[in-house]
């Protein structure tokens, strides 16, 4: 089974990526798999502190995670995986790959405003180290021209 792996975050990209995945797996029969990442605290707050600043960022996290994959599964009628996991993005991104071996692709989107996020340009930079194809759907393109592409 082709399994379509989406980085979900808050941004528009995020949510044009998870729309164009989520057709392709419905119509390969595939699945989708969604990976929200938990920001790094960059600053150490007092023991209790700190462990209440990471908790609230996992917690947002997994929220907008299963918010967008119910949305998804009211579409698509199928639920997709939802993993939240802290640290370095790029490093997540490439142990999530790693440890699921069936992920088939790696779907990011850019910006319609151009500059480009981190995840699409360090990913386009090194694809050719990804164990599987690098899908980056164009920001600017509407929702139908998402739904007819996929």
């Amino acid at each position: 089974m082709r399994t379509y792996l989406v980085i979900m975050d808050e941004t528009e990209e995020a949510k044009q990526a998870l729309r164009f995945a989520s057709l392709r797996a419905h119509k390969t029969g595939g699945s989708v798999h969604i990976l929200a990442l938990v920001p790094q605290q960059t600053f150490n707050a007092f023991g209790g502190v700190q462990a209440t600043i990471e908790q609230e960022a996992r917690e947002r996290a997994e929220v907008m995670a299963n918010s967008a994959a119910g949305s998804i599964f009211g579409e698509m009628g199928k639920m997709p995986t939802i993993a939240v996991r802290p640290g370095s993005p790029a490093d997540v991104i490439r142990k999530y790959i790693e440890e699921h071996g069936n992920i088939a692709a790696l779907v990011l989107a850019t910006s319609a405003e151009g500059g480009s996020g981190p995840l699409v340009t360090h990913f386009a930079g090194h694809a050719g180290q990804l164990p599987c194809p690098l899908y980056l759907v164009p920001g600017g393109l509407s929702r139908e021209a998402i739904d007819e592409l996929a």
